[in-house]
């Protein structure tokens, strides 16, 4: 199976702490619409190319998920968002029931809308909340308010079963006590899927600005450990199975789409930006609005492509297999990688087992719950330099 991710580049405004590529003016829109529908197009014999030249992965041109990204997707109206999944159905081979994920911020949803997402076959939504505190959402500089966030949910859990939502912990300033709060609203809801992520401090957003002129206080690690035992605790005390190291499911609610990602299943990325990944190479669009249109207009693919090696794929083997439930296979390591991976593995592994950070269980690594904050970092010393 293979999944296709179409990213949107379009948001009402700016979040502080974000870096994704995204634009906020329209003008483009049109053009941009089309143009992504277009390279759809360019691209529809890559997935049957590949699975011809994998006999072991004879289903691999059947797409099992569409995912629309950003940037926020429910900036489209429903006629470019059905152009998308129309274009898909006419050029590719589309699973049954296929699981076709928009991403929506609050102020975007209202009842009319998510009728008429329903009737074109989206069947997931994931919701940007972030916070349901209004300070919070202020100095993050979110587009809805905390009263918009829970009247979508609201009116999102009447049309749809499959719903996600994101909220952001370490937020300075934060108490335990709120972030709790934040959990157990969003656990009113009945939503059976949670992404929640560290606030972050990427270089070159207005957040960093903003901590680097006094006016906000930077995150701290300590603070950000607690909530995120909060969550972990909380969440699986209300059934939810902590699957990947941000996202916590019900059981049959887990991302299909992300799933995918961390277990190394093949996609193409489409719109700028947006990343494939074929097993063998990775590819990335331009990350400039202008460029891409450009390019798609003349016919041609404005990305770059990087064929990865092999110590390139096993350490992207590492670093999603330990954030996930699934962890890292021994048997897999020596297999796809041989037996000097395998010992480096083991010896670098040793003194984390030792600190109880990692453990070994059935041939499989995985983090410990005492470990699993520090996951990232932990799969930055088992890696190895090319």
């Amino acid at each position: 199976m293979s999944g296709i991710y179409i990213h949107i580049p379009f948001c009402k405004q700016a979040c502080h702490y974000c870096d994704f590529h995204f634009s906020t003016s329209m003008k483009k829109k049109e053009e941009m619409v089309l143009a992504i529908a277009k390279e759809l197009q360019m691209r529809k014999s890559e997935l049957l190319d590949c699975a011809r030249s994998d006999k072991n992965d004879a289903e691999f041109s059947e797409v099992e998920t569409i995912y629309f990204g950003g940037g926020t997707p429910s900036r489209l109206q429903i006629a470019d968002l059905k152009l998308q999944i129309d274009t898909i159905y006419e050029n590719y081979k589309v699973a049954q029931n296929p699981e076709i994920t928009l991403e929506a911020n609050p102020d975007d949803l209202s009842e009319e809308y998510l009728i008429e997402l329903s009737k074109i076959g989206i069947n997931r939504l994931s919701i940007g909340i972030q916070s349901f505190f209004e300070a919070d959402l202020a100095m993050m500089n979110r587009a809805h308010n905390s009263e918009e966030a829970q009247k979508c949910l609201e009116l999102a859990t009447q049309y749809f079963d499959n719903i996600s939502i994101d909220l952001i912990y370490g937020i300075p300033g934060m108490s335990n006590a709120q972030w709790q709060q934040n959990i157990e609203t969003a656990l009113r809801f009945g939503v059976p899927h949670i992404s929640s992520y560290a606030l972050t401090v990427e270089p070159k957003t207005a957040l960093n600005t903003l901590i680097q002129k006094g006016k906000i206080d930077a995150p701290k690690d300590e603070v950000a450990e607690a909530h995120f035992q909060i969550l972990v605790d909380t969440l699986e005390k209300n059934g939810f199975i902590h699957y990947e190291l941000s996202n916590f499911g019900k059981e049959n609610y887990f991302s299909k789409n992300n799933s995918a990602y961390w277990l190394g299943k093949k996609y193409i990325g489409i719109g700028p930006s947006a990343h494939s990944y074929d097993g063998i190479s990775r590819s990335w669009n331009v990350a400039n609005n202008a460029l891409y249109l450009k390019a798609i207009q003349q016919d041609q693919l404005p990305n770059e492509v990087e064929i990865l090696s092999t110590a390139d794929r096993y350490n992207e083997y590492i670093m999603t297999g330990l954030r996930t439930i699934w962890g890292v296979s021994l048997d897999s390591i020596e297999r796809e990688f041989g037996l000097d991976y395998l010992d480096y593995l083991i010896k670098q592994s040793d003194k984390f087992i030792k600190d109880e950070l990692l453990s070994i269980e059935n041939n499989i690594l995985k983090p410990t719950s005492k470990g699993k904050f520090l996951t990232d970092g932990i799969a930055s010393d088992l890696f190895i330099l090319n």
